[in-house]
């Protein structure tokens, strides 16, 4: 099993290990894709708080999986056809196979962790930027922040050089919102640079670190109080910590990167392993940050 790490402080990788090895973002994606989207809300040209396309449900709702919408994490059939390998079925095929158009709750009465929120934020994305998602993010997102290695793997190929663990050949449009690779370090340069505020006004930024509270604590995981901002996990941890960031999960390998929010120096932590327990994942990033 391979382990790889890197702690920024100060804007400086302070301690790391094979940090220039590039893995999937898997979900820490997700927290791209809500920058992204505050991006266009900070220059107007989205609203967080007005329904989304005559829809039901706001960008905020779709940001905090509080939607309505459901997800294909549970759906066996996916899970089946990923492990055989198959190529991802359209995305029309997808939302069929759903049921996608029904909100399992009206929105905002409710959370539910959706993947399919996600793909609904970057249509918007690439909608409101006028360019497909991967040049949409690099203009708004990772251009900006100083970020190098990162990219949208749109197809086998892009994962030849990207520690897999025990997922080679996987089709990376599996994740139906995309899904960035980069190398370990960037993932945390990425979200220290963005909580130090050079990109989103301090409102937005508070949004971001702002949790709807889930139940806690969550039994086999380091959270004490849990809880989701718009795009990041964000909340308590059983060793003293207050955290933001995101944790990802798929095939072979598991990604936790955060940033300590209470103590003296500002920290943040990226830990990879290829290994798919994402606890023991989120356990090794903590553990950096508390030194």
């Amino acid at each position: 099993m391979v382990e790889a790490w890197a702690l920024v402080e100060h804007g400086v990788v302070i301690d790391s290990r094979e940090a220039d090895r590039l893995v999937p973002w898997w979900s820490f994606t997700k927290t791209v894709l809500a920058v992204a989207a505050l991006v266009l809300v900070r220059d107007g040209l989205i609203e967080l708080d007005e329904p989304v396309e005559g829809k039901p449900y706001t960008l905020r709702h779709l940001l905090q999986h509080r939607s309505g919408l459901t997800n294909y994490g549970s759906l066996r059939a996916y899970h089946e056809a990923v492990e055989r390998g198959d190529d991802p079925w359209p995305v029309p095929e997808l939302l069929t196979r759903l049921d996608a158009d029904r909100l399992r709750y009206p929105a905002g009465e409710g959370w539910d962790y959706s993947n399919v929120g996600y793909l609904v934020v970057g249509r918007l994305i690439e909608t409101m930027a006028g360019s497909d998602l991967s040049a949409a993010l690099q203009r708004l997102v990772l251009a900006p922040l100083g970020i190098g290695s990162a990219r949208i793997a749109r197809k086998r190929s892009d994962l030849e050089n990207v520690s897999m663990g025990s997922a080679e050949g996987y089709h990376p449009g599996w994740v139906y919102h995309g899904l960035l690779v980069g190398t370990v370090a960037d993932a945390a340069l990425l979200l220290h640079r963005l909580l130090d505020g050079s990109l989103l006004m301090p409102e937005l930024l508070q949004e971001m670190q702002t949790p709807f509270v889930l139940p806690g604590p969550v039994p086999g995981c380091a959270w004490l109080i849990p809880g989701y901002g718009l795009g990041t996990m964000t909340g308590e941890t059983t060793s003293a910590l207050k955290v933001a960031g995101h944790t990802g999960g798929g095939p072979g390998s598991t990604i936790a990167v955060y940033r300590d929010l209470g103590g003296s120096t500002a920290r943040t932590a990226a830990f990879v392993r290829t290994s798919e327990d994402e606890a023991k994942t989120e356990e090794g990033a903590f553990r950096l940050l508390k030194g």
